[in-house]
């Protein structure tokens, strides 16, 4: 039983593998039909994309983002008057933000590396999905091998 486990995993690891080098392969970028014309997608795409780019934009959503969390994290332990169960509650949320917001750093690192050398959406998508499960992994096996979650 413990052979056929093992047979399975190595397989698996190999289709993975696999299904990486192909996409690493993987050149070019094709360009979509009636590409010349200006569409409304394109349009808030091109109008979200400038509100991205700009540096209030992310200097404003990092300190909101940080500001919530603080205050999360200041009212799971602080002596508020909060029942002990709504705190611990309270510090899993922040542990969970936190945990979410590397995952997404760690997904749009790998879309943006991948996008950046020339492969097209879907690709730089399985690029951060296979990042972002690399990371689940982790946290599997350190859960399982020290017990790092509560």
């Amino acid at each position: 039983m413990v052979s056929l486990t093992l047979l399975s995993t190595a397989l698996m690891g190999l289709l993975v593998v696999a299904t990486f080098v192909a996409v690493a392969q993987i050149g070019g970028q094709r360009t979509a039909p009636g590409a010349g014309s200006v569409s409304r997608y394109d349009a808030i795409v091109a109008t979200l994309g400038d509100i991205v780019r700009q540096p209030v934009t992310w200097a404003v959503t990092f300190v909101a983002i940080a500001v919530g969390i603080g205050a999360i994290a200041l009212l799971a332990v602080g002596n508020f008057g909060l029942s002990e169960a709504l705190s611990g509650s309270l510090l899993t949320v922040v542990y969970a933000i936190v945990g979410l917001l590397l995952t997404g750093f760690v997904f749009l690192g790998a879309y943006f590396g991948a996008r950046g050398r020339g492969l097209g959406n879907a690709h730089g998508v399985a690029a951060g999905s296979f990042a972002s499960g690399l990371v689940f992994l982790v946290l599997i096996a350190a859960e399982l091998l020290i017990g790092i979650v509560g």
